[in-house]
């Protein structure tokens, strides 16, 4: 169903589109795939996502999401009163050490990064563990849109459209055991295509691993995302599969991910174990809580410049309270930071 979310993440229906333009999807609603010639956009393209995403450069969509697009529930959850960032800020400016420590190293070199055929490994604590392909990994599930805040712990912001489905659809498939607690996510170990893994970055212990407690991925916010600007994810941005948590810091947000697990103890991640004092668990976006290097209090919103800086005051839970703050309900958040 719909999901609608209050207040904070209402939306306007003028706040990223005409409502009349953006819901006359009639011709892809009858199965038309025609090639469009705007902005270079892939042939699984529609005359909406053209308006919406005129500057999104042409990718190379795998079979089964072309399949899956046009049943898209598009703007199943917004933000109010916020400009998408420009989708060349979102998929230049990075964060994905696998590809190199520079924000634009990802944008680089990620195009060695081979993500067809992938498959996902579901095991642990689950009722249905198994290795799935990822076009049989993906057939139960209805993509939706969202659009979200995404906070950076380094104290950047973006909004960014996302296509994916809520990792609670994956909970109900798997069927977690009654000793699951936590889900764990790992990205691909593969020095050969990820050069940042055979860098001189030996911090990281790969390969790359995150986790939530049961109940946070149970939330209606948390997704798995394949999608953004209405097209597959590019290679630097997670594909084709990542994780996306909107009220947490973006390390969170595990890319390229090869393996989900339900267990029953709190998952060691990457970030806490390089420093732990400095990155937690939670990783709740929280402007109270300062990092030891800086203030959590303000963020620059991208695009931002020099002499037209964008700094704007951080929201608690990135502007998501109304919907997980009852996670977190006698939980000292100076200390589970």
């Amino acid at each position: 169903m719909l999901i609608k979310l209050p207040k904070s993440s209402d939306c306007l229906e003028s706040d990223v589109t005409p409502q009349s333009l953006y819901y006359s999807r009639r011709s892809v609603l009858g199965g038309a795939m025609t090639a469009l010639a705007v902005s270079g956009l892939p042939r699984w393209a529609n005359a909406d996502t053209a308006a919406r995403y005129a500057d999104v450069e042409p990718g190379k969509a795998p079979a089964w999401f072309t399949e899956k697009l046009p049943t898209t529930r598009w703007q199943a959850v917004t933000v109010k009163d916020e400009a998408i960032t420009p989708f060349k800020d979102a998929t230049h400016y990075n964060n994905f050490y696998e590809f190199g420590t520079d924000k634009g190293d990802p944008a680089q070199n990620a195009g060695t990064l081979k993500t067809e055929p992938w498959s996902v490994v579901v095991d642990g604590e689950v009722g249905k563990p198994g290795r799935y392909a990822l076009e049989d990994f993906m057939k139960p599930y209805q993509l939706e849109e969202r659009i979200y805040r995404l906070r950076c712990v380094e104290a950047w912001s973006m909004v960014i459209p996302w296509i994916g489905f809520p990792v609670s659809a994956l909970l109900k498939q798997v069927e977690p055991t009654s000793r699951a607690r936590f889900i764990r996510f790992e990205t691909l170990l593969d020095p050969q295509s990820m050069p940042g893994q055979r860098s001189g970055f030996a911090l990281i212990d790969w390969p790359y691993v995150e986790g939530l407690r049961l109940d946070e991925a149970m939330n209606p916010l948390a997704i798995l995302a394949v999608g953004m600007y209405g097209r597959e994810l590019p290679n630097q941005n997670g594909a084709p599969l990542r994780l996306v948590v909107p009220w947490k810091y973006g390390f969170k947000s595990v890319k390229s991910i090869v393996r989900i697990s339900l267990v029953s103890e709190q998952p060691k991640t990457t970030w806490q174990s390089i420093a732990a004092d400095e990155y937690g668990f939670y990783a709740n976006v929280n402007p109270e809580v300062d990092h030891p290097r800086w203030t959590q209090a303000r963020e620059r919103r991208l695009p931002s410049g020099l002499f037209s800086p964008n700094v704007r005051e951080t929201q608690m839970f990135n502007g998501y309270s109304d919907e997980v703050a009852s996670l977190y309900s006698g939980l000292d958040l100076r200390k589970n930071y």
